[in-house]
C-alpha cells in the first residue's frame, strides 16, 4: 500500500470512524455502565497489546501501523471514563503526527529503493538529514515527549483515567502507561535501525539515497510544525471546564466528570507517564545503537509477540475454520444445493420438464386414442353442464363407452 494511502487510512479514515462515532454516542453510552466498562478494558488492552506486538516488528510500515493501533486504544478507553473531548483532542493530535511518520517512512522507502526492512537499512541520517529530523519530531510526539502535540493529549487521558477513581480506570492507566514506554522503545528502536546504526543493506540503493522532492517535503514539514504546536495551541480550546470547542456535541454525566480530580492529583502520578516514556527512549538507545540486532527479549516472548499474542491462529482455528466448515457443508451443500435447489429454478425446471415430456407421450399418432380422449372430455364437460339430478341418466351412458 503506497504510505500516502497508509497515512490517510491510519491518520484521518480508519482512527475517524470508529472513535468519532463512540463520540458522538456519548448520551447513550452514558447511560450504561456495562458500556463505559467494556470501553475502558478493550481500550487498555488494546493499547498494551498492540504496542508490546510493535516491539518486535522490522517492516517499518508495521512498526507505525500497531502504534495507530496502540492509540487507539487511548482513544477508546478515554471514552470508557467519559472524556470524550480528551479522546477527540488526542484523535486530532494523533493525525499530525501519524501522517508525518508514514509520510516520512515513505521518503525512506523512496529513497532506499522500496526496501522497508529495518534489517536492510541503517546510516541514513546524513543521506536524508531533513527526513530524519521530521521522523524524530514525530517520534517524539508519538510518545509524548513533553511540550510537543502528543504529550498534551495523551498525558492528559492518562491523567484523566486516574482521577476517574476506579478499578477499572486504574487498571486502565496502569496499561496505558507501560504501552507509553513500549511507544517510546520501538518508536526510537525504528529510529536507530533506519538512519543512526551501521549499514546494512544494498550498497546500490545507499549510492542513489537522497532526500524527496518539495512536493513530498513541504507536505513533511507542515506536518512536522503540526505536531509541535498544535497540542499547545488548542488544548484549552478541546479540553478543560467550560471551553466551547465541542459545543452540546457530547454529553457528560455529572457523575463522571473527572476534570476538578485530575487536576489535583499528586505530581508523581501526572509525571510517571514520562518517566515511562523516558525509560523506554533510553532502553532503545543503549540496547540498539551498537548492537542493532541486540536480543532484547527471550526467544518465546519473541515468538509469542511476533506471533501476534496468537490471535491470528485463535481467530482462524475456532471462528473463521469452523464458518468455512458450516459454510460448506450447511450452508452450500443442504441449502444452496439441496433446499434453494430443489425447491428453487432446478426444481422448477425439473417439474416442467416432467410435466411436458408426460404430455409429449399423449402424442401416440393413435386415431382411437385421439377419439377416447375427445368423447372422454366432451363428457366431463356436459357433466359440468347438467345438473346434479340428471347424473344418474348419464351414468349408464359412461359406462357403455369406458366398456
Amino acid at each position: 500500500m503506497p504510505t500516502p494511502v497508509s497515512a490517510l487510512i491510519h491518520a484521518a479514515t480508519m482512527v475517524t470512524a470508529g472513535v468519532y462515532l463512540i463520540i458522538r454516542s456519548s448520551p447513550l453510552i452514558e447511560s450504561s455502565e456495562v458500556a463505559l466498562g467494556v470501553l475502558i478494558v478493550v481500550g487498555s488492552l488494546t493499547a498494551f497489546m498492540a504496542a508490546t506486538i510493535g516491539l518486535v516488528q522490522n517492516d517499518i510500515k508495521r512498526v507505525i501501523a500497531y502504534s495507530t493501533c496502540s492509540q487507539l486504544g487511548y482513544m477508546v478507553f478515554a471514552c470508557g471514563v467519559s472524556n470524550y473531548s480528551a479522546s477527540l483532542f488526542h484523535l486530532m493530535n494523533h493525525a499530525y503526527f501519524k501522517a508525518l511518520l508514514f509520510l516520512s517512512a515513505g521518503s525512506v522507502i523512496h529513497a532506499m529503493g522500496d526496501e522497508q526492512d529495518m534489517r536492510k537499512l541503517g546510516g541514513l541520517a546524513k543521506s536524508l538529514p531533513v527526513t530524519y529530523s521530521l521522523m524524530l519530531i514525530g517520534s517524539l510526539s508519538l510518545m509524548g515527549f513533553p511540550y510537543l502535540t502528543g504529550y498534551y493529549s495523551k498525558d492528559a487521558i492518562l491523567e484523566l483515567t486516574f482521577a476517574h477513581y476506579s478499578i477499572k480506570s486504574t487498571f486502565a492507566y496502569w496499561l496505558g502507561a507501560v504501552s507509553a514506554l513500549c511507544t517510546a522503545f520501538y518508536s526510537f528502536r525504528l529510529l536507530i535501525n533506519t538512519f543512526i546504526a551501521n549499514p546494512r543493506g544494498n550498497m546500490t540503493n545507499y549510492k542513489g539515497a537522497h532526500e524527496s522532492a518539495p512536493a513530498m517535503m513541504i507536505p513533511l514539514i507542515i506536518l512536522g510544525v503540526g505536531s509541535i504546536f498544535v497540542g499547545y495551541l488548542f488544548k484549552d480550546m478541546v479540553i478543560g471546564i467550560g471551553t466551547t470547542g465541542l459545543g452540546n456535541s457530547v454529553y457528560t454525566a455529572g457523575e463522571h466528570i473527572t476534570l476538578i480530580n485530575a487536576e489535583f492529583l499528586s505530581p508523581l502520578t501526572k509525571q510517571i507517564p514520562v518517566i515511562l516514556s523516558m525509560t523506554g527512549a533510553i532502553s532503545a538507545i543503549l540496547l540498539y545503537s551498537n548492537m542493532p540486532a541486540a536480543p532484547v527479549l527471550s526467544r518465546d516472548i519473541y515468538v509469542f509477540l511476533s506471533n501476534k499474542w496468537h490471535f491470528d491462529a485463535i481467530y482462524n482455528n475456532y471462528i473463521v475454520k469452523p464458518l468455512f466448515i458450516w459454510g460448506l457443508d450447511v450452508s452450500y451443500k443442504v441449502l444452496d444445493k439441496g433446499l434453494i435447489e430443489a425447491w428453487g429454478p432446478t426444481g422448477i425446471k425439473k417439474m416442467l420438464k416432467g410435466l411436458t415430456e408426460g404430455a409429449s407421450q399423449l402424442q401416440s399418432g393413435q386415431v382411437y386414442n385421439y377419439a377416447l380422449a375427445i368423447i372422454l372430455f366432451t363428457t366431463l364437460i356436459s357433466l359440468q353442464l347438467t345438473s346434479v339430478s340428471d347424473i344418474q341418466y348419464m351414468l349408464p351412458v359412461l359406462i357403455l363407452i369406458f366398456l
